[in-house]
């Protein structure tokens, strides 16, 4: 076998040492740009994704932001009602809070999100029909409130109308009980007991009277009271100290007497004694009873 050139040999082992790495070159090359596609499919297919979520988490972010604006419109008439509110605003505004936190990439997060989200529409739901019925209710209460008011204006005008006919009635039977008198004349009397006008004369004086009969008077021992008054209008008294209310308060007399009245007309006469002396003028008798005053007289002395 003829021996190969050494110069021949290493040009050969060269030749085939440049084959093969062009060969291993054009595998790389291949496996590279297979490589560049898989990574430029997988990168288009995550930014892809990337913006999917992105996405889904903008439209959950503006859904949840809807449902906050939702529940600060919303209010009631309630005190307990919006205690509640107060609570649900303040979990939508923690809600908002964790999903701007959070990564758009987080799917768990998110699905966790979308689920709380729904819950709260709920609740929003419900607070609607609770006051929806509320309104309906206080409607229906307010309506009833109106007709038991009227009723009652009614019954109460029905009641004063009562009262007033009652009040007038009770006024007419008052009026009606009141006992009257009748033929009061004033006399005075000497030292021997005969009339006389002469003011230097007279002892003692005399009004007579007559108690008017009245079925409705009430029955019993009755008070007369009399007010005798000089010209000068000063009151006479005759030491015995009588008195009477009058208007609500406590008047002077100058002589009362006591009679049993039983609605049967009553003859009575009620004297003034003890008074020094007297003067020349007109005095005036007035004559009254617990009802108030009967009626009076005058007497000319000279």
């Amino acid at each position: 076998m003829e021996k190969e050139d050494p110069i021949a040999r290493i040009e050969r082992e060269k030749a085939e040492k440049k084959k093969s790495n062009g060969f291993a070159v054009i595998v790389l090359s291949i496996v590279a740009v297979g490589l560049a596609v898989a990574l430029a499919i997988v990168g288009t297919r995550d930014y892809k994704m990337v913006k999917e979520l992105e996405a889904d988490k903008a439209d959950l972010t503006e859904r949840i932001g809807q449902l906050q604006e939702d529940f600060a419109n919303l209010s009631s008439d309630y005190d307990y009602i919006n205690s509640q509110l107060d609570s649900s605003r303040e979990e939508v505004a923690v809600l908002v809070s964790r999903i701007k936190r959070t990564e758009a990439t987080n799917r768990a997060k998110m699905r966790e999100y979308e689920k709380e989200l729904g819950t709260l529409r709920s609740i929003m739901r419900n607070y609607l029909v609770q006051i929806d019925s509320l309104n309906q209710q206080n409607q229906k209460l307010s309506a009833e409130l109106t007709t038991t008011r009227k009723n009652l204006a009614e019954a109460t005008g029905k009641n004063h109308e009562l009262e007033a006919e009652n009040k007038e009635y009770k006024a007419k039977v008052a009026t009606g009980s009141v006992v009257k008198a009748r033929g009061i004349v004033c006399k005075a009397y000497n030292g021997s007991d005969k009339v006389t006008d002469r003011s230097s004369r007279v002892r003692r004086l005399a009004v007579e009277l007559s108690l008017v009969e009245n079925d409705l008077a009430m029955r019993g021992p009755m008070t007369i009271y009399l007010r005798v008054k000089d010209p000068d209008g000063n009151l006479l008294l005759d030491g015995t100290n009588a008195s009477f209310t009058f208007a609500g308060e406590a008047v002077a007399a100058t002589a009362s007497r006591e009679v049993d009245y039983e609605g049967a007309e009553v003859d009575m006469i009620i004297y003034v004694n003890d008074i020094p002396q007297y003067v020349k003028g007109v005095y005036t008798a007035e004559v009254y009873s617990a009802s108030g005053l009967l009626g009076e007289t005058e007497l000319v002395l000279r």
